[in-house]
């Protein structure tokens, strides 16, 4: 961290992978973000320039790392050693999405953990905190060496859901890994919990084996970090509907939506699939048959940034969420 005077100034930057969010982020703070020259050269390499002094400023970079991932993130990589060479006083990364998060472990020989490697190079690029969304396993907070603000979309999502009236219903986590999200998100709509067993024979490959709980005759959500290739997803309901579920909805923080995800989920059985805006959605939702719902935390980001801003605890934003 740069020991450099801070005269409070707050500066919003947008990386080019979501200039949405962070349009709306810096709306709900009530200012503009900040001017960025970003071009590419003719082999892929990425230009930088900050077109406003950062110097002795408490910089927040908004840049979720979705497809395409590399790119996003080299970007990113760019802004922080521009910010740092520019002398910004605190450079504070938001990543609603955060790429390579589910490789966070050796489940083999000769594999790498490619989430703790970007927490390094992060890190090393000068990055001095970071806020995140629902990270694949909160472990990943513990790869960095700079302080991690650990958000959660599951009260929106979960929000959404109670004017949905559901008398009797049931939270339904995809797989084993992801019981303890699924619980807080059944908490939160106090709904008891099913568990559908998963196994994985290769990259994004998937296969329930069986289901723990009971979901007859009630209405079924599916909550899990992520819909990626959407086959986990849509296999899940499938299950469920065998087990004689009423209903089935889906809810899921990052849509991913790789390949031909969405038209799996438009045919899918899922009454409605419910997703946060962490990342864009390339394709148009206006239809009025679409089934995807999205839910912003433009809000709950832009309450965190001020939150650090002004050195108060962001996780007063959670208290009485059962969220700990």
């Amino acid at each position: 961290m740069r020991d450099y005077p801070s005269n409070k100034r707050m500066l919003i930057f947008s990386g080019s992978a979501h200039p949405e969010l962070s349009e709306k982020i810096a709306q709900n703070l009530g200012v503009s973000l900040g001017k960025v020259i970003r071009t590419k050269f003719k082999n892929g390499e990425i230009y930088i320039k900050f077109e406003e002094s950062v110097r002795g400023a408490d910089v927040f970079v908004i840049q979720p790392c979705g497809d395409p991932v590399n790119d996003n993130l080299m970007e990113l990589l760019i802004m922080i050693d521009a910010l740092k060479r520019a002398s910004a006083s605190m450079i504070n990364c938001v990543v609603p999405h955060f790429p390579y998060a589910r490789q966070d472990k050796k489940a083999e020989g000769r594999e790498p953990i490619t989430a703790k490697l970007v927490a390094d190079l992060l890190t090393v690029a000068g990055m001095d905190r970071m806020i995140a969304t629902d990270l694949h396993t909160a472990t990943i907070q513990g790869f960095f060496d700079v302080p991690v603000d650990h958000i959660t979309a599951i009260p929106i999502i979960a929000n959404y859901f109670k004017t949905k009236n559901i008398k009797n219903g049931v939270v339904v986590s995809p797989d084993v890994g992801g019981v303890k999200r699924a619980s807080i998100f059944a908490n939160q709509l106090h709904f008891p919990l099913a568990i559908l067993d998963k196994i994985r024979p290769g990259p994004n490959m998937a296969k329930i084996d069986h289901l723990v709980g009971d979901v007859d005759g009630k209405e079924a959500i599916i909550f899990d970090d992520m819909i990626d290739t959407g086959g986990t997803i849509c296999e899940a309901i499938d299950v469920l509907f065998k087990f004689n579920v009423k209903k089935v909805y889906v809810g899921a923080t990052h849509p991913v939506f790789s390949g031909n995800a969405l038209e799996k989920l438009q045919c899918s059985k899922a009454e409605e699939i419910v997703v946060a805006d962490t990342l864009p959605i390339k394709n148009n939702l206006n239809s009025l048959n679409s089934k995807i719902i999205v839910v912003s935390i433009a809000q709950l980001l832009a309450k965190t940034i001020k939150k650090i801003y002004h050195c108060n605890s962001v996780s007063e934003l959670f208290k009485g969420e059962n969220l700990v």
